[in-house]
């Protein structure tokens, strides 16, 4: 019998937990730790930062619906890895002992690399988590009693753009459909290169559809920039040149912000020597697996991936739910080849699909795989996007308090956009 823990009880956490259950059987010990007791999905944040939703409505109970498949949980956090004792010690100083560890945390939330920025000590808000959507919902009702200028956007060194681009358009409708969007100026900030770059290098033409998207909701756009410093009121942001030296600064002033930081890795996972590259993030083998700690796996955010290509300002490589999936698919598979007593040899897909709402309509982009040159590069707009938006959140919360273990983002995603084409290389021997 094989004692698993899972580090984390997020998207990927979550995920793992379930699918080891439904791969393994109940002939082993599989225990979930997380940062308090309810599970979050962070792709609906941007709904509940404008009251498209409530928390209720897009969180659940963690331990109520894990400990029906026989999955322990610990909402205390981890406070240390001792990798070579093989044993994670939580917050409330319990010292857990593994066979195999999966992390799964996702990031740590680098504000303090920008000075000003933040829901905690600065002056711009983040939908990053539930409880900072929650706290940009209060901030925007706040705002909405005596609106003006929005800025929007992601720094320096982030790597998670789609969000930001989700909620400049949702910010966009809805303030459209409170007769209000004719009294606030609304600009969008971001380190790409160019509007629809995501860091990703682009997607098929999303440079000319996102800009189009943009200049029909009319609002401006400054990207190959920086966020220097933000103010009370008001933030400066530095454009650079092809050779990331800067040319011209603004200054916005702004009644209401939301900008996404970059990420670093989390403090307890970043701690263990040789685990992690320098800014914190896991580095993984193509089994999933740390090279240094053999019984060390990780998926999702918090796992080491170079950038697409280099950028004249920093960015940095998505990491999208159908990814994750693949990550936590790989290793679980590894883990019940181990098991067995077999060598693991499953590989994980590193491809970007992706369904982005813009309030009434919404993007789909595809990348197999992410890193260019690819075999599948597609983007489309349509309201179909939005409404498949919401579906997907529907889905994929029944599968978190039914515990299933199918490949979700497969079986919906895919079996949606219904191109073949994607499955076949999605499916596609790599080399």
């Amino acid at each position: 019998m094989a004692r698993i823990v899972v580090m984390g009880a997020g998207l990927g956490g979550m995920s793992a937990a379930y699918e080891l259950r439904g791969t393994l059987g109940k002939g082993h010990d599989i225990m979930l730790v997380g940062v308090g007791g309810r599970f979050g999905f962070t792709p609906s944040n941007p709904w509940l930062a404008v009251g498209w939703r409530s928390q209720d409505d897009i969180t659940l109970p963690v331990a109520d619906y894990v400990g029906r498949h026989g999955i322990a949980f610990n909402g205390s956090g981890v406070a240390r890895i001792d990798a070579a004792a093989d044993t994670v010690v939580a917050g409330d100083g319990s010292a857990i002992p593994y066979d195999y560890l999966l992390i799964c945390t996702g990031p740590k939330l680098a504000f303090e690399e920008v000075p000003g920025t933040g829901p905690e000590n600065g002056h711009t808000q983040s939908v990053c988590t539930t409880a900072h959507a929650q706290r940009a919902w209060d901030a925007y009702r706040e705002f909405l009693r005596d609106p003006g200028p929005v800025v929007i956007g992601a720094v320096q060194g982030a790597s998670c753009f789609g969000p930001a681009y989700e909620f400049a358009m949702i910010v966009d409708a809805d303030l459209r459909k409170r007769k209000l969007r004719d009294k606030v100026p609304m600009t969008f900030v971001s380190s790409e290169p160019y509007v629809g770059h995501m860091g990703l290098g682009g997607v098929g033409d999303s440079r000319g559809l996102m800009e189009a998207e943009l200049r029909q909701r009319h609002i401006k756009w400054i990207v190959n920039s920086k966020v220097g410093e933000v103010r009370d009121g008001e933030m400066t942001v530095v454009e650079h040149d092809a050779k990331g030296q800067p040319t011209e600064q603004h200054a916005l002033p702004f009644k209401f912000a939301m900008l996404l930081p970059a990420f670093k890795g989390v403090e307890a996972v970043a701690a263990v020597e040789g685990l992690c590259n320098p800014r914190g993030f896991v580095i993984v083998d193509k089994h999933q697996r740390s090279p240094r700690f053999p019984k060390i796996f990780s998926a999702g955010v918090c796992v080491a991936i170079p950038p697409v290509e280099a950028t004249p300002v920093p960015t940095g490589a998505p990491k999208t739910g159908f990814m994750i999936e693949s990550m936590v698919t790989t290793i679980v598979r590894n883990i019940q080849a181990e098991l067995r007593g077999e060598a693991p040899d499953h590989q994980g897909t590193w491809n970007a699909v992706c369904l982005a709402d813009m309030g009434d309509t919404g993007a789909a982009f595809v990348a197999l795989p992410q890193i260019p040159p690819r075999n599948v590069t597609w983007t489309r707009i349509g309201k179909w996007v939005h409404l498949a938006k919401i579906g997907f959140e529907k889905y994929f919360l029944y599968k978190m308090r039914n515990g299933t273990s199918e490949p979700i983002y497969e079986k919906y995603i895919l079996g949606l956009l219904g191109i073949e084409r994607l499955k076949d290389a999605e499916r596609a021997p790599s080399g």
